[in-house]
């Protein structure tokens, strides 16, 4: 967070922005009864789409917030590429995810959580900078992570207790 010299008072960066907007889709996700996972694409300070997880609801195990911010934002700017654009999302991505964001040539991923079981940007593997793909995308990880985390394990701590 920055702080304004007149004021003294804190305020967001940037990418502290973007992501409370994903924690918002996150957390309509958890109303929804899905794992509270949630994105959002910019270009240019600009909104293009949110997304949250809906794999459970959808019946699709492909359904994750990432993918189904990738389709909408395909629709938004009538083109399944998406150069010049940053990915926030509250959890570190997948294989399946990562995957889908080079195809699409998102530019940049900011991520929340860490997820060290099967984050594929730095937790178990990096497979974002792995020369094997046709396209590199910068990463951030960490941003918001502990409200990111904190609204995971509360997803779970729940889930587990009833």
């Amino acid at each position: 967070m920055g702080i304004t010299p007149e004021e003294g008072k804190a305020f967001p960066t940037l990418d502290e922005k973007w992501m409370g907007l994903a924690l918002e889709q996150a957390r309509l996700a958890q109303v929804m009864d899905e794992v509270p996972v949630g994105a959002v694409l910019v270009q240019d300070d600009q909104l293009i789409a949110s997304a949250h997880n809906q794999p459970i609801i959808n019946h699709d195990p492909t359904a994750h917030a990432e993918i189904q911010l990738l389709r909408k934002a395909g629709q938004v700017l009538n083109n399944y590429r998406l150069p010049n654009t940053t990915l926030y999302v509250t959890l570190e991505p997948c294989t399946m995810c990562l995957g889908a964001m080079i195809h699409a040539r998102v530019s940049k991923i900011v991520f929340g959580a860490y997820d060290e079981k099967t984050g594929v940007c730095g937790s178990c593997q990096d497979l974002s900078t792995s020369e094997c793909f046709n396209h590199t995308i910068d990463t951030q990880g960490g941003v918001l992570a502990d409200e990111c985390k904190n609204l995971l394990q509360q997803f779970f701590k729940n889930r587990r207790s009833k």
